[in-house]
Order: C-alpha cells, then structure tokens, then sequence
C-alpha cells in the first residue's frame, strides 16, 4: 500500500482516495480532496493559505526541522570519530540542544497566545 503526499496541504493520500491531476508535461499532482485542488486550480499558493502545512511551518506555527541539518552534521562528525566513548558522551548533548529548542519554542508560543488574548480582551 502505498501513501503518497497531497501537494497542496501535504497531508497523506490514501489508495483509492483523492483526485490526481497530470499536467501535459507528464508531471502527476495528488490531492487528498477537492479543496485542495480548488485551489490548486485557482493558483493559491500553499503558503499563504492558512489551513495547509506549508503556512504553519512558514509562519512559526510548527516546529520544523530547521535545525535537523545542523544534528545531523554533529552525528557525521560524531560518526567519523574513531573512539567510541566520545560518541556516547556527546550524544546526549545533542539530545539536550534539541530539547531546549522545543521548550523556547513552547515558551515563544505560549507567551504570543497570552498577549494575543491580552490584547483582545482590552477591546
């Protein structure tokens, strides 16, 4: 079975479900349901309208993985060294960084929520 990836919204499109479009230069476009090829249709851009992952991601909305390239040279170089006990003793510094990201990441959110309900209460 075999899940592809809606190109409008980006969520999965299961066999047998969504609509498929090919363009004339034989390139194949999934949507998981009519909306997203409404606006597929219209020319909306995925990452202005509000409701799709792309929007979330580019607004600050979601944790992406901006900084997985950055974990994933540490692990490289961690790999290329040849003992094994600095592998271990750095692993979980990696951890750590990655943890503190999420939690300033919550904290950010958190305190924009806060002063958004502050704001509209003042009204």
């Amino acid at each position: 079975m075999r899940l592809e990836k809606c190109y409008f919204c980006s969520s999965t499109v299961y066999p047998g479900h969504g609509i498929q479009f090919v363009r004339n230069d034989s390139k194949i476009f999934r949507f998981c349901r009519s909306k997203c090829h409404k606006a597929f249709k219209r020319k909306r851009n995925p990452r202005k309208v509000r409701w799709t992952k792309s929007f979330r991601k580019a607004h600050g909305k979601e944790l992406t993985m901006v900084n997985m390239i950055d974990t994933a040279l540490c692990i490289s170089t961690l790999k290329s060294l040849e003992s094994t006990e600095t592998v271990f003793i750095s692993f979980p510094r990696i951890l750590h960084l990655n943890l503190k990201r999420k939690e300033t990441y919550r904290s950010n959110t958190t305190e924009s929520y806060g002063k958004k309900l502050f704001m509209s209460s003042r009204r």
